[in-house]
């Protein structure tokens, strides 16, 4: 009918409409568009008077057919634009796919990587705590290590300067009783010497008899046993040592001048031992405060030693828990 209308622009508008609706719409959008058609058809069909070969634009314009194949390019106009929306919506999804794609990949790939890095963190800090439990427990142990020997050193010490307090105060006062008793000999030195109160002789003889009893150890093998007879003899009958009379041109001199070495020999022996205590006692006391400074500056050392570990292994075991909650 159309091709012997005289309406080939007309044909192929309308053509082109359905052929695009049907590329963009589908079979469903394309029945639609036939029913249309169909419904047009009478309108499209030429009239009586179309056959006649005069033709006038001003009139087509109004015809009912002008309207449609108008109605039909401002829906083949929007048909393009929608589908070129679609495109570009389409292209954006594309896009949009394209790169959550590639950023989840990395993503996944970063925690991949942040897992395995966590993973050996902890294993690292794992390591790392137990070195410094052990560190300082070795620390704890030389601590107590050094205090118990400086604590042991004190009470040796303690023990020493009991023992030489002891030893100083009993020297001293049997110096003195010898110095006493040589004074009081001394007085009465030579003929005089009959002339000594019983009193006087009987406090030297018990002088000489405590102290050689007493420091038995100490005299041992200072006196000869020549020396250690006329002790013996003095001390048993003290107003009857100087009471004979001397013979065979002897004089009391000789008596009492051995008395008179036996106490000065007893009393140098005592003064020369004090001083060896003293020496002693001196060099004990040096000895012990290097060893307790020694000790005090290896313990106050530990003792750091082990605050710092201490401080250092809370910090690695809250990294550690940290790490275990960021890798979970």
């Amino acid at each position: 009918v159309w091709s012997s209308s005289g309406f080939p622009g007309q044909r192929s508008i309308v053509v082109a409409a359905v052929s695009a609706m049907a590329g963009h719409r589908g079979l469903d959008c394309v029945m639609r568009s036939a029913a249309l058609l169909l419904l047009l058809l009478p309108l499209l069909a030429p009239s009586a008077s179309a056959a006649s070969l005069s033709f006038d634009e001003a009139a087509a314009k109004n015809r009912p057919v002008s309207k449609v194949i108008t109605l039909l390019k401002d829906m083949l106009k929007q048909l393009e634009k929608e589908q070129e929306d679609d495109e570009e919506i389409y292209d954006k999804m594309a896009c949009w796919c394209e790169t959550n794609d590639k950023e989840k990949t990395k993503s996944i790939a970063e925690a991949e990587a942040r897992i395995d890095g966590l993973t050996n963190k902890i294993e690292e800090l794992t390591a790392t705590s137990a070195l410094l439990n052990t560190e300082i427990k070795n620390h704890e142990k030389e601590v107590a290590k050094n205090q118990d020997s400086l604590d042991k050193a004190t009470a040796l010490r303690e023990k020493q300067l009991a023992e030489f307090n002891a030893e100083e105060k009993d020297l001293l006062e049997s110096i003195s009783a010898l110095k006493a008793a040589i004074t009081v000999l001394s007085k009465h030195h030579g003929a005089s010497l009959l002339q000594m109160p019983r009193s006087h002789m009987l406090g030297v003889a018990a002088t000489l008899q405590h102290e050689m009893s007493k420091h038995a150890s100490l005299l041992e093998g200072v006196l000869t046993r020549s020396e250690r007879r006329v002790a013996a003899s003095f001390v048993q009958a003290p107003t009857d040592y100087f009471d004979a009379a001397p013979t065979f041109k002897q004089s009391y001199a000789p008596q009492s001048g051995e008395i008179f070495g036996i106490l000065r020999q007893m009393r140098e022996t005592f003064e020369s031992n004090l001083s060896a205590a003293q020496k002693e006692e001196m060099a004990n006391q040096k000895a012990y405060e290097d060893l307790k400074a020694a000790k005090e500056e290896e313990i106050a050392a530990g003792q750091a030693q082990i605050q710092t570990k201490t401080g250092e292994l809370a910090d690695t075991d809250e990294n550690n828990a940290q790490s275990k909650v960021d890798r979970e």
